[in-house]
């Protein structure tokens, strides 16, 4: 019987080229952040479950 071995993932291949930042420095520690795009704002909120919520 042959191993089978995983192939790379090509979805993941480009996400190494994306920039990171980190969620909790946006937020200075904090729970909220606000984001600008072409004049608009966004609020970026990490939940207690530590999940992100980006509203208009």
């Amino acid at each position: 019987m042959t191993p089978m071995t995983a192939l790379p993932d090509p979805v993941r291949a480009e996400e190494a080229d994306l920039p990171v930042h980190d969620a909790r420095a946006l937020t200075a520690d904090g729970i909220r952040a606000r984001i600008t795009l072409d004049g608009q704002s966004y609020v970026l909120r990490i939940t207690r479950a530590g999940k992100l919520i980006l509203t208009k």
